[in-house]
């Protein structure tokens, strides 16, 4: 507890260690190259199942094709990181964990406004290159949008 503040208001990455920060942009590139392809299978397992659907349903299900892989990001960073390892599979895999600003845990709903502002970030041409260079302007290397969510990704070891 700082002067005054309540500990919920306490600024979390600025207390972080050196090491707890090492490695983290290139462990979150191999951690997102992990989740993609997760997501990627994910994602055609649905394919199969609403395309089969679709005959069924005289292709009404077909229409929700569009909206799958979306959704199945969303749900799979939004369950992943508000569970017990604080994390993706992924993240998992490189040693990473993501929490809010003040150290708690992320919810499932930090972590899906997390992964959208990730998934905007890069279909807007110009939101690319400045998150990426956010990342290594800071002392946290947070991209810009951990930043607006309220997230910091550390080494959770």
């Amino acid at each position: 507890m700082s002067e005054g503040r309540p500990e919920s208001q306490i600024i979390w990455p600025a207390q972080l260690p050196f090491v707890a920060l090492a490695g983290v942009r290139t462990r979150r590139i191999f951690a997102l190259l992990i989740d993609l392809f997760l997501i990627s299978i994910l994602f055609w397992a649905f394919f199969i199942v609403f395309a089969v659907l679709g005959i069924v349903t005289f292709g009404l299900s077909w229409f929700l094709i569009p909206v799958l892989y979306p959704l199945i990001a969303i749900i799979y960073n939004g369950a992943s990181i508000s569970g017990p390892r604080m994390g993706t599979p992924g993240m998992a895999m490189m040693d990473l964990e993501m929490r809010r600003n003040d150290g708690t845990p992320a919810n499932f709903w930090v972590a899906a406004a997390h992964v959208i502002l990730f998934y905007v970030s890069w279909a807007v041409a110009l939101l690319a290159p400045i998150n990426l260079l956010t990342s290594l302007l800071n002392n946290d290397k947070r991209c810009l949008h951990d930043i607006v969510a309220g997230v910091v990704v550390t080494r959770s070891a």
